[in-house]
């Protein structure tokens, strides 16, 4: 890998990769709504499923709607700090208590005022004259079982499982210096995607299709140079290598600081208030000339001390899998969120991206700005707020719903998938098997 990491934390030069074989997959699983029926009965209510971010409620009584795969909930700040997840239905004639996020004493039902208070417990019943048969117990809100970490708020439907974690490892480990709960959601922009959300999952799972569908990323990022680590069932990992030239890109090609000035301009960082030219000194790559700017950007003038931070952590793209929809970057500098979520069938999801800022040291992390929902004819490019991630988020969805559709016309049925390259996709498509069965 080209990557350099030296004094990088140990966890980054191990090799956590094992082989997981060549077998097809089957286009079924994509395709087929029995799959994804069999999804919702089996795997999501199983899983560990990030709802929301601390920042997203952090004042008592403040709430957000999750929904996914049928259900919806109510993850809620308590006056105590703690936060709940109540299922979102009136107990009295189903009615979703809320549509939209917000901030509550209580919860009334719009249909017939039935009211809880925001622990659950049962406030009011209209009429209760007439409800001689239910009792404050039977009317507390039913509850998801809530896990929250490094500013994430996670929620599972089964009260049985492994903690948060034991599910998240090795997480913990590799994120205890990056410290997300640092961070807020600065940007979220989200759009409805016309292909399965594994589909649209597994675009983000693998690098090397940089070479045709983000040619302009080539003179910059090491796609076919990404180092691919797998553990356990539920988390895996891509670390590519930035600034730096593609392997695909004939050496001596570019200089160094060519890499660096290329780098800048694509991705709009020369266009940031205060930018000052990346200089490349003699001796010196575009990657560690990139660090050395993150470290004041991302470090000093923040306030933190990142001076024994490795490049690695200051440039690459430490892009996360966390079984089955949640994928967040790792490293000091871009931190990215992915998620996906079925809308509402198998043959269209939710994607989701946020980018997360980093507080100035010592400051609680401000609110997070609402959810930019894209509108069926508008394209990621058309959000501001992504500058010129949006255009290589257009790439990526070009592809998705053809991808889609090309699955439904397969004779053979199958995807064949590289060994190496394509190794997340398969460890996925593993776990999940395993929750299915």
């Amino acid at each position: 890998m080209a990557s350099d990491t030296r004094g990088a934390p140990e966890f980054l030069k191990r090799d956590d990769y094992v082989d997981l074989g060549s077998e097809p997959l089957d286009v079924d699983r994509y395709i087929n709504p029995d799959v994804f029926r069999a999804e919702c009965e089996k795997m999501w209510p199983r899983v560990w499923q990030f709802a929301a971010r601390e920042e997203e409620l952090p004042d008592p009584g403040d709430y957000v709607v999750y929904e996914n795969a049928g259900r919806s909930y109510l993850v809620t700040r308590q006056p105590d700090g703690s936060v709940r997840a109540f299922y979102n239905v009136c107990l009295h004639r189903g009615r979703k208590l809320r549509t939209e996020d917000g901030c509550a004493v209580d919860f009334k039902c719009p249909f017939h005022a039935f009211t809880w208070e925001i622990d659950g417990s049962l406030k009011d019943i209209p009429c209760r004259w007439d409800f001689p048969h239910l009792t404050d117990e039977k009317m507390q809100l039913p509850e998801a079982t809530v896990a929250r970490w490094q500013g994430f708020i996670f929620i599972r439907e089964a009260e049985e499982g492994p903690s948060i974690e034991e599910y998240l490892a090795p997480l913990p480990e590799h994120f205890k210096d990056w410290h997300l709960e640092q961070c807020w959601t600065s940007i979220w922009v989200a759009k409805v995607v016309d292909a399965n959300w594994k589909t649209t999952a597994e675009a983000f799972m693998e690098a090397w299709h940089t070479i045709e569908t983000h040619p302009q990323l080539m003179d910059y990022l090491g796609d076919a140079n990404t180092k691919y680590n797998l553990y356990g069932d539920h988390v895996n990992v891509a670390l590519t290598p930035y600034i730096t030239n593609s392997p695909h890109i004939p050496a001596g090609k570019l200089t160094e600081q060519e890499i660096a000035d290329i780098a800048a301009e694509r991705t709009g960082l020369d266009k940031m208030p205060g930018y000052e030219r990346v200089i490349v000194k003699p001796g010196q790559t575009a990657r560690q000339a990139m660090a050395e700017f993150n470290r004041q950007q991302y470090g000093t003038d923040l306030g933190y001390d990142v001076s024994g931070v490795s490049d690695t952590e200051m440039v690459d793209l430490f892009t996360y899998n966390v079984f089955p929809n949640f994928s967040p970057w790792g490293g000091r500098s871009l931190n990215i969120v992915y998620r996906w979520r079925p809308w509402p069938g198998h043959e269209r999801c939710l994607m989701e991206v946020r980018i997360l800022s980093r507080a100035p040291a010592g400051e609680t992390p401000p609110r997070a700005v609402p959810m930019h929902l894209l509108g069926e004819h508008e394209a990621w490019a058309d959000a501001p707020e992504l500058g010129t991630l949006g255009f290589i988020f257009d790439q990526d969805m070009f592809n998705l719903p053809f991808v889609q559709e090309g699955m439904k016309a397969s004779k053979n049925r199958k995807l064949e998938l590289g060994n190496y390259q394509e190794s997340r996709v398969r460890h996925f498509a593993r776990t999940l098997d395993k929750y299915l069965a």
